[in-house]
């Protein structure tokens, strides 16, 4: 009875301690949080004390702002790269000697859910078809392809009847690239979606700024016309941020001369570089420039690729 009644006390002691503690945390938080609404708005009468003579606002630190600093980064305007992008697979495209023409396709033996995706792809990049991939293997199919004279083929692939990965194979002479697809979701999935036109999109790449980022970035502009229709105001956006691909597809509209009202007509994608490799489709005797290591790229945290 006297244990009974001592762990009794004991339990009652120990939840005022928590009490108490919480109460401490929740004065702490709350007068930390005054504090800092006191600096802000000192920091706002200031600034509108000094004018143009008050100091610059501080950056605040981000993964992006404290990234390692990288060799293969470059500039747009570097002469040594615009001469190296003259010459690569690409050249012809961006010189306007080609119309990209693209093949979409999935795995053997494909999900709806895959070939829903895929229509919507097919709707979102001008100039595509799909074609049934059927018990065809990839490289009779880029064969094929080449013959047909497409500029690329789009491969959508599935793990559990869901898409999992996408290549990218440019057609006659490669580069193929091999992507993790994730946080897919469709047109329908999206809350307050639009329906697109048959415009030409605007397409936009961010943040691709090492020599590999400007290889992936030129492969997914050479999946769309050269010239786009602006009248349609749909844009699609590559927007590369810690490696990671973010596909959005929107139409824009002027509001006024400040605010641009958007509206998503999707697909949405999240995709993520595993393999380049050199020249077309090839498991077994192609050549990789570059490859997804996780022992030595997942080191730190702060080091990017693309």
């Amino acid at each position: 009875m006297g244990t009974a009644l001592a762990y009794h006390k004991l339990d009652i002691q120990n939840r005022k301690c928590k009490i108490l503690k919480r109460q401490m945390f929740t004065k702490m938080k709350r007068a930390k949080s005054e504090n800092k609404k006191k600096k802000r708005l000192a920091d706002k009468e200031m600034r509108e004390t000094l004018g143009d003579e008050a100091p610059p606002k501080p950056v605040p630190n981000t993964t992006e702002t404290l990234r390692v600093e990288d060799e293969t980064i470059v500039d747009p305007e570097d002469e040594e790269v615009m001469k190296d992008e003259e010459q690569d697979e690409f050249a012809a495209y961006f010189n306007r000697e080609i119309t990209p023409k693209i093949l979409l396709t999935t795995n053997k033996k494909s999900s709806l859910e895959t070939r829903k995706i895929l229509d919507e792809l097919v709707d979102m990049i001008p100039n595509s078809e799909y074609v049934k991939r059927g018990k065809v293997d990839m490289k009779q199919m880029v064969e094929q392809a080449v013959g047909q004279e497409y500029t690329d083929i789009v491969v959508i692939n599935e793990d559990m009847k869901k898409p999992n990965s996408i290549i990218i194979c440019h057609l006659p002479d490669g580069p193929t690239a091999t992507f993790r697809m994730t946080s897919v979701k469709r047109k329908k999935q999206l809350r307050r979606h639009g329906n697109a036109t048959s415009h030409k999109p605007e397409v936009i790449l961010n943040n691709f700024n090492t020599r590999l980022g400007h290889s992936v970035g030129r492969m997914f502009a050479a999946l769309f016309p050269y010239d786009p229709q602006f009248r349609g105001r749909n844009v699609v956006t590559f927007h590369n941020q810690r490696d990671f691909i973010f596909l959005r597809r929107h139409r824009y509209v002027f509001k006024n001369n400040k605010k641009v009202g958007l509206q998503e007509l999707g697909p949405r994608l999240t995709l993520k570089l595993r393999r380049l490799q050199k020249g077309t489709f090839d498991t077994t005797g192609g050549e990789y420039e570059w490859f997804y290591n996780h022992k030595q790229m997942d080191v730190s945290r702060r080091k990017f690729c693309l």
